[in-house]
């Protein structure tokens, strides 16, 4: 079948437009169930260490367990500071033992490189570093050391396909950055020692709660090696050479949001309504499949994965590759690119779906599970149509 290279432009647009056009990567669309009631029973203007309060946390922590179908010896806490909090305390509080193997192929994962090397100053780091749109060389990476990964790399649209390239021997401690994954793919939990993640992506829950979750080797890690810095308060996971346990009971470090924590629960309650992990994996997957059958039909996007065994089936990465815009200077791509969003914002059927501003120019499209299959499939001749408005305007601009 030939692809579309030039779709015939149309000022009115598509006749069908997406009902929910929220495919911002993060904050990510609630889950289609929710409205306010949803938080009517919130935990609120009462001490979130009463019973009720630690309570719900419990609650929270728990689901979390089950969902997530997490080794039942592994640990699941709340702590401060959404995602890149969780990271900092990993990285804070567990690494100087041994030396470091890094992985990046995109801004997040290179941002924990620079933390590690230039923040935390480790000696003997190794860096293993790849392009957008690739990952590095699995192979090389030498699991003696402690080894810091993101699973899913979210301005990239580029995961890792499954674990196994971590052997089940290692010697390190594996550090994973699951934010994007997490509730949508299915992790290789035995093979990750220390996972985190924040509420507000796969399952579309609010900002600055982040969750960590420890192996037996962490905990045993945490007990065991103290590391030479000092630690903020809000990265202490131990008391007296001991775990602090009651973290993972929901005693939470400082005060969270009994506001969010009520969303949260709306949320994985959804999840359990759907099957769970699988269920949500399967509406994930529906979502990417409905985006690659409308790029395997164009010529004139792509997506910025090369492998196709790499893409994520959460933040969907696409790549401008028709020949006129890519004759443009650079400057111009990026404008071209941003303008094609602002096109599909202003018209009120895609928001947020610009590239993230470290990654080449493109569109990013969450496609996780809080998303329904049928807009994401309203999206595509959507975006047909602006690709053609654009290519009209910078025409009209040549003449």
């Amino acid at each position: 079948m030939n692809k579309m290279t030039n779709p015939a432009a149309n000022a009115v647009g598509p006749d069908t437009r997406p009902l929910n056009p929220r495919f911002s990567s993060g904050p990510c669309t609630k889950p289609p169930t929710w409205n306010l009631d949803a938080l009517s029973k919130a935990w609120l203007g009462r001490s979130h260490r009463a019973a009720e309060g630690k309570a719900r946390l419990k609650l929270a922590i728990d689901l979390t367990h089950e969902i997530l179908e997490l080794p039942e010896d592994y640990l699941v806490g709340v702590v401060p500071a959404s995602d890149t909090g969780a990271v900092e305390m990993a990285l804070w509080s567990l690494l100087g033992e041994r030396s470091v193997e890094m992985l990046s192929w995109e801004s997040f994962g290179s941002g924990w490189v620079t933390d590690v090397v230039k923040q935390l100053k480790l000696e003997g780091v190794t860096h293993h570093h790849a392009d957008y749109g690739h990952l590095p060389d699995l192979s090389a990476v030498n699991f003696d050391n402690d080894v810091v990964f993101t699973w899913n790399g979210t301005t990239s649209g580029v995961r890792v396909p499954n674990g196994d390239f971590i052997p089940a021997d290692r010697k390190g401690l594996t550090i994973c950055d699951a934010t994007s994954a997490a509730f949508a793919q299915k992790l290789d939990w035995d093979k990750i020692d220390v996972g985190t993640f924040s509420w507000q992506k796969v399952l579309g829950g609010e900002a600055a709660h982040g969750m960590l979750v420890l192996s037996p080797r962490a905990v045993e890690r945490l007990e065991s090696y103290t590391p030479p810095w000092p630690l903020p308060k809000i990265f202490r996971l131990t008391k007296a050479g001991k775990l602090n346990r009651s973290i993972f009971d929901g005693a939470t470090i400082n005060t969270p949001s009994m506001l969010c924590v009520e969303d949260y629960l709306h949320a994985l309650k959804w999840a359990q309504s759907l099957g769970g992990l699988q269920g949500l994996i399967a509406r994930a997957d529906a979502n990417l499949a409905a985006v690659k059958g409308f790029v395997e039909q164009r010529d004139w996007i792509e997506f910025l994965a090369v492998d196709p065994a790499t893409y994520s089936n959460t933040s969907v990465c696409l790549k401008i590759v028709d020949a006129r815009v890519l004759a443009l200077l650079e400057k111009e791509q990026a404008a071209f690119a941003k303008g094609l969003a602002k096109r599909l914002e202003t018209e009120g059927v895609a928001f947020d779906i610009g590239a993230y501003r470290d990654a080449p120019p493109g569109l990013r499209i969450w496609t996780g599970s809080t998303v329904e299959t049928a807009d994401v499939a309203a999206l595509m001749p959507w975006l047909d149509w602006a690709f053609s408005l654009q290519l009209e305007e910078i025409s009209s601009s040549a003449a």
